[in-house]
């Protein structure tokens, strides 16, 4: 552009300016959680002093804290999360960029060779360079807004990357936990076996003998076969869930059964922690709600975004370039002036478009209020699965003793001919089925505990950082993570 045509726009590069501070689009306002004022279930232990922090070290049994931490070196998942936050990142730096001004630069240089007579010729050189720039002034906030929403989005992956953490120790701890109750289910069956198998061996020789008839025989047989089932068919769950925990820690299989053969097989018993009596306060500790806030208010920003293309661009650019050769003087260029960009007409696209990142909005404002409403019904839910496998746990227990000791009892008295097997056989299923139900309710128990730690957060606190993963990374061009926040 020449000189007297920019003398004669001065306006609109200070118009670009003065409307460089306005924004449109909504401001964002965090929602407020509907949670109710108080939780309806019974609060465990009366409420008493403890802590989520890092809860799955605060097991009696280290081997918990220890297959969490195999799982958090090398999990997939975790990985991938790292990925989407360093993905967020680096569209968060682009957002920005987008906002600061651009400088590309150029330069060449060329020989030539000319023949004017026969026998004489010129050789010549001829060298050009050239800068160019460009601004676009963010008149009504679309850079701003671009870049506020971009940044909502990493915060999002931050929380994202929480909740995987959280969600990968409860089900790595859940799993050996359910593969401590399968054993100690295994054993009892095992147990069991043996009793029936020496129970089967007596009445074989007193139906030889002619002291029993033959169908006791076929019921001893029996229910030796069919406890031999039971307890194949549960040492296959306990496989499987060998191989669960394989594939969550992803360690050789021979090393995690050398660490499962550690210890004395005892189901791991929680610490005590505190629920809080404010479920508004309980709900701030997810992640999975911290991320779907994110995400409300990455819609937000979107709005504006939308917003800003409805109205005129302005942007600044111009150029400097200088050339020479051996022939001539050196010679110098140099453009510089505003272009503005007004739509006039684009079949209803634009707007259409801000209807759209409106119903966006309400999309991630909805998910989040069923976010809300999911998370208390998991705490109440597993509040009440507490309280009731402790309000069984006595009666359990004492179940398991009594039919103990009246099989033992009816046993006795079989031995010496005062009852029959068929009401030995019933005495010994009442005493294994309480057996059963007692392990099973222990086992449950830590279960539940492990879904309310992970219901009430998993121990995660809102600007926590998120680790990189300890594993090998691929190669980057930084080899860094990314700097933006």
């Amino acid at each position: 552009m020449q000189k007297s045509a920019l003398i004669r726009t001065p306006w609109a590069a200070g118009l670009g300016l003065a409307l460089a501070g306005c924004a449109v689009g909504p401001n964002y306002r965090e929602p407020a959680p509907a949670a109710p004022v108080a939780w309806s279930a019974p609060l465990p232990h009366g409420g008493a002093v403890g802590s989520l922090d890092a809860w799955w070290a605060q097991f009696d049994d280290p081997l918990v804290a220890r297959l969490v931490a195999m799982a958090e070196a090398d999990s997939p998942s975790l990985a991938k999360a790292w990925a989407n936050i360093e993905k967020a990142r680096a569209t968060l730096v682009s957002a920005r960029a987008d906002g600061l001004p651009t400088l590309t630069g150029g330069s060449s240089i060329t020989r030539s060779k000319q023949q004017i007579l026969p026998g004489s010729e010129t050789t010549s050189s001829t060298r050009s360079g050239e800068l160019d720039a460009s601004w676009e002034i963010d008149l009504f906030g679309k850079v701003r807004r671009t870049t506020e929403a971009a940044r909502a989005l990493v915060g999002a992956r931050v929380s994202d990357w929480h909740d995987t953490r959280v969600s990968l120790a409860a089900e790595v701890a859940d799993t050996y936990v359910e593969y401590r109750g399968c054993a100690q289910l295994a054993d009892a069956y095992e147990r069991e076996l043996q009793s029936e198998t020496q129970t089967e061996q007596a009445t074989a020789s007193l139906v030889r003998a002619g002291f029993k008839s033959p169908s006791d025989g076929a019921l001893a047989r029996a229910g030796t076969a069919d406890t031999r089932s039971t307890l194949v068919s549960q040492r296959g769950q306990c496989e499987l869930l060998v191989k669960s925990l394989v594939n969550l820690t992803g360690s050789d299989e021979a090393q995690l059964r050398a660490l499962l053969v550690m210890g004395d097989g005892h189901l791991p018993q929680p610490a005590m922690l505190a629920v809080e009596s404010v479920p508004a306060q309980v709900l701030r500790q997810r992640p999975d709600l911290a991320s779907l806030e994110r995400q409300v208010a990455a819609a937000s920003a979107d709005i504006g975004v939308a917003q800003a293309d409805l109205y005129p661009s302005l942007s600044l650019s111009g150029s400097i370039s200088v050339s020479a050769s051996n022939s001539t003087r050196p010679a110098t260029g140099w453009s510089l002036g505003p272009s503005l960009s007004i739509p006039i007409f684009n079949g209803g696209s634009r707007r259409a478009a801000v209807k759209s990142a409106y119903a966006s909005y309400a999309v991630a404002l909805a998910d989040y209020r069923q976010g809300v409403r999911d998370a208390v019904k998991e705490v109440e839910q597993a509040l009440v699965n507490l309280d009731s496998t402790d309000r069984r746990a006595a009666d359990a227990a004492t179940a398991d003793d009594e039919y103990r000791r009246y099989f033992l009892a009816t046993e006795k008295s079989w031995r010496a001919g005062r009852e029959t097997l068929l009401t030995l056989e019933e005495a010994r299923r009442s005493a294994l089925s309480a057996e059963v139900q007692r392990i099973t309710l222990q086992r449950d128990r830590v279960a539940y505990w492990i879904a309310l730690y992970k219901a009430l957060g998993g121990g995660w606190a809102p600007d926590s950082p998120a680790q990189p993963p300890t594993a090998a990374l691929p190669a980057s061009p930084t080899n860094k993570p990314w700097s933006a926040s």
